[in-house]
């Protein structure tokens, strides 16, 4: 497996990333794997190379690059505490609807470009906040994006009219939705109303709850890491992968 530093022509300036291709050079289809909000660090890179030894090229990219480069906290990130609130709200602060869009066209726009990715559908994953991102990027590339793949994402559904799932009906991908348990960015009524538009929609969809699985557990990093539900999430990405990009 062969990872590259690589830099990403935006709209909005360059996104450092990683890119992920195999040694034979042989074109794979593309993955957008999107980070949780601690950003491009070893354990992101680890989770984008695994991947892309299924047999993907995968482009690991700095979605936070408006606002700095790693690492994204430069102190121990605490929740509870507001200099981690404040850093949280520069993060995504710039990462406004419109903005995740564009984004995406970039992202996709860099693999198409590249040799090593074969033609045809791509997918998208994202982990916490940038669940809600990938659905974005499904939504404005429904052409290219076939998989789309949300763990522990937070705000999917919102009582405003940018909601994420509001972006459905633009949608052709198959989705799947792995929930955390007792997740105060995605509680079980907005869980519920997430389901609602969903059926509402039409589309192939998975929508589950990962039992005891707290917000954060597929990630090797994180203190809510479980091993036994991060593999089961990894085993039904590999599904969703296998029967969308493998055509």
């Amino acid at each position: 497996m062969i990872e590259t530093a690589v830099t990403v022509p935006m709209s909005a300036g360059t996104a450092d990333a990683y890119l992920y291709t195999h040694e034979d050079g042989k074109p794979r289809p593309g993955i957008i794997q999107l980070t949780d909000i601690h950003g491009l660090r070893p354990a992101a890179r680890d989770m984008a190379r695994r991947l892309a030894e299924e047999g993907y090229t995968v482009l690991l990219p700095n979605v936070f690059y408006r606002t700095r480069k790693p690492p994204m906290f430069d102190f121990p990130a605490n929740f509870a505490e507001e200099r981690t609130k404040q850093r949280f709200a520069e993060l995504v602060g710039p990462l406004t609807p419109e903005a995740m869009a564009a984004d995406g066209a970039s992202y996709v726009k860099f693999l198409r470009a590249g040799m090593r990715v074969a033609p045809g559908p791509m997918g998208v994953v994202g982990y916490c906040f940038t669940g809600q991102m990938a659905l974005r990027i499904a939504a404005a590339r429904p052409d290219d994006i076939a998989a789309m793949a949300s763990f522990h994402g937070g705000g999917l559904h919102t009582d405003t009219p940018q909601s994420p799932d509001l972006e459905l009906p633009k949608v052709k991908a198959q989705l799947h939705f792995g929930h955390a348990f007792e997740d105060r960015s995605m509680p079980a009524d907005a869980i519920a109303k997430l389901d609602h538009s969903l059926a509402a929609w039409g589309g192939r969809y998975e929508s589950l709850v990962y039992d005891q699985a707290r917000h954060g557990w597929t990630v090797p990093d994180s203190a809510a890491y479980n091993r036994d539900e991060a593999e089961r999430a990894y085993g039904n990405l590999m599904a969703l992968l296998a029967r969308t990009l493998r055509v």
